[in-house]
């Protein structure tokens, strides 16, 4: 089994680089998609689960519903996953350090998602084909998956240029921050490496290089198949757009075939 990027990635180990991350994946599209189609749910697990954002709020829905739902979220940064304990609503989720591809937890769920691209981190047929095996093996008969793909057709690492990706984000801690990205990519694999930067106040630059693979639909879909999953609908968007070869996103939302 060969590694993916979280297993080496400042990005998702280092403290300091983990403590910027829902700065730039917070409240979008995908954790309010996935709140609703958590309800009736009995069991949720989030692979990939980050610092708990998405596991933790559904924990929170749950427990105003009343319902005596268990949510598990399960990720191979411990970093992040410090950052989930703390995080208001985290002592309601059973939090797991565990890689996707091999980890296996004796139970099954009724949705299982992985938001946040990543699905993406997974950078070979291999590696993704376990990911998708793992989902098999905890659904539940009648449970549902999702999870996103970047459309490679979109060609999105283009915008993650210095120039056009510069930014000033406002963190509680370090107050305004300068941030920027650089990339490379590899046609053959679909892999791109890019690089995540943040200049504090006091000059210090903190960074990341970080790769994540862009596949295309028709090749997700075939190794679904072979996980022994269905997809009942492929979307394009989070708002629930259907799929389209010009859609920005690649989302399959499925069941055990």
């Amino acid at each position: 089994m060969t590694a993916t990027t979280q297993e080496s990635d400042a990005l998702y180990h280092d403290p300091r680089l983990a403590d910027f991350y829902d700065l730039d994946n917070g409240w979008y599209d995908d954790t309010r998609t996935c709140l609703k189609l958590s309800e009736g749910a009995a069991s949720v697990l989030d692979l990939g689960c980050g610092t708990g954002l998405l596991a933790s709020a559904i924990a929170k829905e749950f427990a105003i519903a009343q319902s005596g739902a268990r949510v598990t979220g399960v990720d191979p940064a411990p970093a992040m996953l410090d950052i989930a304990r703390r995080r208001d609503g985290g002592t309601a989720v059973t939090w797991v350090e565990g890689d996707g591809r091999s980890v296996r937890l004796n139970e099954r769920f009724d949705f299982i998602l992985m938001t946040g691209h990543a699905f993406q981190c997974l950078l070979t047929d291999a590696d993704q084909l376990a990911l998708l095996k793992t989902i098999a093996a905890h659904l539940t008969p009648t449970g549902r998956f999702i999870f996103d793909s970047r459309n490679p057709k979109g060609r999105e690492w283009l915008e993650w240029n210095p120039k056009a990706s510069h930014r000033f984000v406002t963190h509680p801690k370090h107050g305004q921050v300068e941030s920027w990205n650089d990339y490379t990519y590899d046609e053959p694999t679909g892999v791109v490496t890019y690089g995540t930067y943040y200049r504090l106040g006091n000059g210090d630059l903190l960074a990341a290089k970080s790769k994540i693979r862009f596949g295309s639909q028709e090749n997700l879909a075939r190794l679904i198949a072979e996980a022994g999953l269905a997809v009942d609908r492929w979307m394009g968007d989070w708002l629930g757009a259907d799929y389209t070869p010009a859609s920005k996103e690649i989302i399959p939302l499925g069941r055990l075939a």
